[in-house]
């Protein structure tokens, strides 16, 4: 009896183990790479979720003052930096971030440019540390540059920095450039500290014009000197509106902000007569923004000028206010302002659901179809719907990544991925969920659900960085959006809005990584997900569902779904009746929780079944021809 007792204790303990290792198998670790793991261990980040009790970032202050003479495209500038040291560590030198070296012959680009992109890149002209004139060497072709330091930056220390520098913006305009020959847009212009973080140190990543910003939060004041007549829209809030316009268009702006009504505070007329701004030689628009990640800014002496503004928080009635700067001929930037409203007004109060953090936007027609922090330079366009569409994507970016301050070189699709999820959602309100779901199958999910190369089943969690084409823009934009929305679908809004609200408030104003967004995830919706996260953002899967077999009662019919391309996506069953009925069974991706390639669907049936189709809407399937049963 003692031997059999044992036998029996050890196969009880066995069985433990099993179950145990059944469960953590259920549970799945997330894959991490060794430097995010060492911030884990070290306490600046938890496994909860949260930032952890030892978390910090950098900062920064920057005073700029920028002058543009129009014709010439060459702009000055001079600028002070104090960069505050949060860090446990003595850094012994800074690394600089220098952009506009992407316009330079030789540069490392992922694309051809013309010779209308080239220039000589950026020149510093003068560089201080400390109020100590440091000898800047050259970066010839480099958009990153580390110099060291006279003297060690301690911990919870600062130093100042002062730049005098000058370059000439591109005749060819992408993000920034000339727009025409008296309109600018300005962006990256400026030397800037990189982001010093901990889990990579400093961010030397080189700028190759595909991947995208990596920025601290920093304070800015920064004037922009200009010739009389020109107009300047920027990120933050104009301080002197009554020094530089005339007292009519001054009381128009303030006006705007105040109104839902649409007002033209500079028509083409008024530009032409040469009298909307102060009649002095030069014009000093003088700007602060608080803690943003970037500046931009657009010059022009003939772009109209519309405003209006919409309240972003109803708890408060805080307003934003929303303008735009564009060509008179432009037709659907009459419209700019209109769209803007709307796109504040929805983002706030649906989804995300959290209200425009910002004290205005601006949408400047341009060519780039780019965000910035409160600015937009979007294309032209005859199909108001797509320009509509384009401008609701860009001011999305908002909470994506300038709110949150998202490593976008690195994590792309914690932007791209949000903005795109948001651009559909927002879409189905705006045009209906037919309209909505076919142009996003056909912008966002088509051209990657029917390509089988390889390159296009990367990993979303693949660093961005080492990615190019359709590899790169697939998993930032259209798989990673499908992520989130089944997600959404697989939680429930309601909990889906918790756990979103959740991880942007414990993270805006400072540097998520994913697995900070699917700890928070896990720990705000009360479930491990982890399985989820496993199967969506690290795997080589696809989607592609079959019908495997199809068993029916005189109550029920039973489906057996096979998950051939392994994404748990959620599908609708739909069940034609021989009557000429039909009925639709929405499945989320719980079906696949407990087996990963296998579902069976049971429903309740009293009528005749004549066929069995499988509709994905925005989850596209590779392969539709399994898709389809019919009763023989």
């Amino acid at each position: 009896m003692v031997k059999t007792h044992s036998h029996r204790v050890k196969l009880i303990l066995l069985l433990c183990i099993l179950a145990l290792g059944a469960g953590a198998a259920q549970a799945q670790s997330l894959y991490m790479p060794r430097n995010i793991k060492k911030a884990y261990q070290q306490g600046t980040r938890s496994m909860n979720g949260r930032p952890g009790p030892k978390y910090w970032q950098n900062t920064a202050r920057y005073n700029i003052t920028l002058t543009a003479t129009p014709p010439s495209r060459t702009i000055r500038g001079t600028e002070e930096i104090t960069y505050i040291n949060n860090s446990p560590d003595t850094l012994r030198a800074l690394t600089f971030k220098l952009f506009l070296n992407s316009h330079k012959p030789g540069a490392a680009r992922q694309g051809a440019v013309s010779e209308n992109y080239l220039t000589s890149g950026i020149h510093i002209d003068k560089y201080t540390e400390n109020n100590a004139a440091v000898n800047w060497r050259d970066a010839g072709a480099a958009t990153v540059r580390q110099t060291a330091l006279r003297k060690p930056l301690l911990p919870r220390d600062s130093v100042k920095l002062s730049f005098d520098w000058h370059f000439d913006l591109s005749l060819e305009s992408g993000r920034e450039g000339v727009l025409d020959s008296t309109t600018f847009f300005l962006a990256y212009f400026y030397p800037r500290v990189a982001v010093y973080d901990d889990y990579y140190g400093w961010d030397r990543m080189p700028f190759t014009e595909a991947q995208e910003f990596y920025s601290d939060f920093n304070d800015y004041v920064f004037t922009v000197n200009v010739p009389k007549d020109y107009i300047v829209w920027a990120t933050g809030d104009l301080k002197n509106a009554d020094e530089v316009l005339q007292p009519t268009y001054a009381r128009r702006l303030a006006e705007s902000m105040r109104t839902d009504s649409l007002v033209h505070v500079a028509t083409l007329q008024e530009l032409n007569a040469r009298n909307v701004t102060r009649q002095q030689p030069t014009n000093s628009w003088r700007w602060q923004a608080g803690y943003v990640p970037d500046i931009a800014l657009c010059i022009s002496n003939h772009y109209v000028w519309d405003a209006s503004s919409v309240v972003v928080d109803k708890k408060t009635g805080r307003r934003a206010s929303v303008q735009a700067a564009f060509l008179d001929n432009a037709n659907d930037f009459h419209q700019m302002v209109s769209f803007g409203r709307h796109s504040l007004d929805w983002f706030s109060n649906n989804w995300p659901g959290i209200p425009y953090p910002y004290p205005k936007t601006t949408v400047v027609q341009g060519f780039a179809d780019m965000e910035y922090p409160m600015m937009v330079n979007d294309a032209t366009t005859q199909d108001l719907n797509f320009s509509r569409f384009v401008a609701e994507h860009e001011i999305a970016h908002t909470w994506f990544p300038f709110y949150m301050g998202i490593n976008e070189t690195r994590y792309g699709f914690m932007d791209e991925g949000w903005a795109t999820a948001l651009e559909y959602l927002i879409s189905q309100a705006d045009l209906g969920n037919e309209t909505a779901t076919k142009n996003f199958q056909q912008f966002r999910v088509d051209y990657w659900s029917k390509d089988p190369s390889a390159e296009q089943d990367l990993p979303i969690v693949t660093p961005a960085n080492v990615l190019s084409g359709a590899a790169l823009g697939n998993n930032e934009y259209g798989k990673a959006a499908i992520g989130y929305l089944a997600l959404k679908d697989l939680l429930g809004d309601a909990l889906f809005k918790k756990s979103l609200h959740e991880f942007m408030n414990r993270w805006n104003g400072k540097h998520p990584t994913p697995w900070d967004m699917f700890y928070s995830f896990n720990d705000a919706s009360g479930r491990n997900l982890n399985w989820f996260w496993n199967n969506w953002f690290f795997s080589n899967n696809y989607i592609d569902l079959a019908i495997q077999q199809v068993t029916s009662s005189a109550t029920q019919t039973t489906i057996t779904l096979q998950n051939i391309g392994g994404y748990v996506a959620p599908v609708d069953v739909v069940v034609q009746f021989a009557d000429g009925t039909k009925e639709t069974h929405h499945q989320t991706p719980a079906i696949w929780q407990t087996n990963p390639t296998q579902a069976v669907v049971k429903i309740p049936t009293r009528k005749t079944v004549q066929s069995i189709t499988l509709e994905g809407g925005i989850f596209m399937d590779a392969d539709e021809s399994n898709n389809n049963w019919k009763a023989k």
